[in-house]
């Protein structure tokens, strides 16, 4: 693997059609995906923006930010403002919807609680069928785990899991935490990447020091 493909191809691996590079394929503007990030899905990677990217209205104009060398596995879902029926009201329902008109006023958004954007760091794991809510920062290096329900924030390097997620490791110890933050190996450039990619899979904390001084 010394040679990193195009990350503006469609599919990283020929000969399968179930793994996207998810910048190749989303459209909308307010979803914002990073270079290497890919999708898995058997039924069709590529309808990632329709099936998994849910109640993402325009009239909210929220943001799905996820960054560089994320992998999502599939049915991984990412739940907007739109699911968030209001709490402030007597009543969960959205009487916007009586206006009889032909797309969403801006009005509807009274009738949700806004939460905010979803923002995915670099080299996040999202595991299969997990959940990630409006208003969630997910740090570079997080794992989701299989199934998990994510409400709030994760950490940079943290193992979450469960339905609500909570923590149950950290990847590394703190120093190497912060070394890993510190040089932001997904923001090399890809030469750099791939003269030292070696030393990225082999989790030796000593030679990563070393190529960074």
């Amino acid at each position: 693997m010394q040679n990193l493909i195009n990350s503006n191809q469609i599919y990283p691996v020929e000969c399968d059609k179930n793994i996207c590079f998810l910048k190749s394929i989303v459209k909308n503007p307010n979803i914002i995906i990073d270079d290497y990030t890919f999708y898995h899905d058997t039924n069709n990677p590529c309808n990632f923006e329709q099936n998994n990217v849910l109640y993402h209205y325009p009239c909210n104009n929220d943001k799905l930010k996820i960054g560089k060398f994320c992998s999502i596995a599939m049915d991984a879902k990412f739940i907007f403002n739109g699911a968030n029926h209001t709490l402030r009201s007597f009543s969960t329902y959205p009487f916007p919807l009586f206006s009889n008109e032909k797309h969403y006023e801006p009005s509807i958004t009274e009738s949700w609680d806004i939460k905010g954007d979803i923002v995915i760091g670099n080299d996040v794991w999202l595991g299969y069928d997990s959940i990630v809510m409006s208003g969630v920062t997910i740090g570079d290096g997080a794992i989701i785990g299989t199934r998990a329900l994510v409400t709030k924030d994760v950490e940079p390097y943290t193992i979450v899991g469960g339905i609500a997620a909570k923590p149950i490791r950290k990847r590394f110890d703190d120093k190497t935490i912060e070394l890993l933050l510190k040089i932001q190996w997904w923001n090399w450039d890809i030469e750099k990447i791939k003269k030292n990619l070696d030393i990225i899979k082999s989790g030796d904390t000593e030679k990563l020091r070393a190529v960074t001084g």
